[in-house]
């Protein structure tokens, strides 16, 4: 493994820790918000997908780091 493949994957990894952390700050916050604003359930949930699209893209970004590890030590 080259030190520009490893840099790209610390970048890639930050990436995806930033996505992480940003997705659970903002469904915190839109949760918090929505239930002292009195949102409807509804609006509460959409809350959640968005959320749960952030952290299966993260994953997906994840994984795809993994791989690509992976795929270069062999």
């Amino acid at each position: 493994m080259t030190q520009g493949t490893r840099d790209t994957e610390h970048m890639q990894g930050r990436r995806a820790a930033l996505v992480i952390a940003g997705t659970a700050v903002l469904w915190v916050l839109a949760t918090l918000i929505g239930g002292k604003m009195g949102l409807s359930p509804r609006m509460l949930a959409l809350a959640d997908l968005a959320a749960l699209g952030g952290f299966v893209w993260a994953l997906w970004m994840v994984f795809n780091i993994w791989r690509a590890r992976r795929d270069n030590q062999g």
